[in-house]
């Protein structure tokens, strides 16, 4: 995990309201978490941190793309990415971040870093599944597209409609009544 300050928001001197964070995030922000399915990234994260009295509201905010290898052809595109956070964030005991909506900070506490909630708001914001624009709307022209095509089977979705004489007599029976 990436503790680097520059995702770090020190709450501590901050008045009360909201607070803007912009952060650019591009690949190298994923290898340091040794994350590797993204050959490049061009993200835009803006950090919106509401301060109370007891409590602070941070939402996440992320726009940008993502290059990926497409699942069936193997080429590279670029992915779009939209995706949300909320998370609120309260003070206690001791540090616990088991709740994927809520972080509870240490009392005396002057500081949160949120590169690990950024890393997984992006990571979980990309498909399961990548498919190239390309091989959905039949423009993408590549060798392994071809091969598949080459491969596909010849008949679609023709039955044969050869039947057999002994279930011929049986549909008689019920017919018959």
């Amino acid at each position: 995990m990436i503790k680097s300050k520059e995702f770090s928001i020190p709450f501590h001197g901050l008045k009360l309201g909201k607070h803007e964070f912009r952060y650019k995030i591009t690949s190298a922000f994923f290898e340091s978490f040794g994350y590797q399915e993204f050959n490049d990234a061009n993200v835009e994260v803006r950090a919106v941190l509401n301060k109370t009295a007891n409590m602070m509201e941070l939402e996440l905010v992320a726009n940008g793309t993502v290059n990926v290898n497409c699942d069936l052809t193997n080429e590279p595109f670029d992915q779009t990415l939209n995706s949300t956070l909320a998370l609120v964030i309260k003070f206690g005991e001791v540090y616990n971040d088991e709740d994927d909506e809520l972080l509870i900070l240490p009392h005396g506490e002057h500081q949160v870093n949120i590169a690990q909630y950024i890393y997984e708001m992006l990571v979980l914001g990309v498909p399961q599944k990548r498919v190239h624009p390309g091989v959905e709307d039949g423009t993408l022209k590549s060798a392994v597209l071809e091969k598949l095509h080459e491969l596909e089977p010849k008949e679609k979705n023709v039955e044969q409609k050869t039947n057999d004489p002994r279930w011929d007599g049986l549909k008689k029976l019920l017919t018959d009544k």
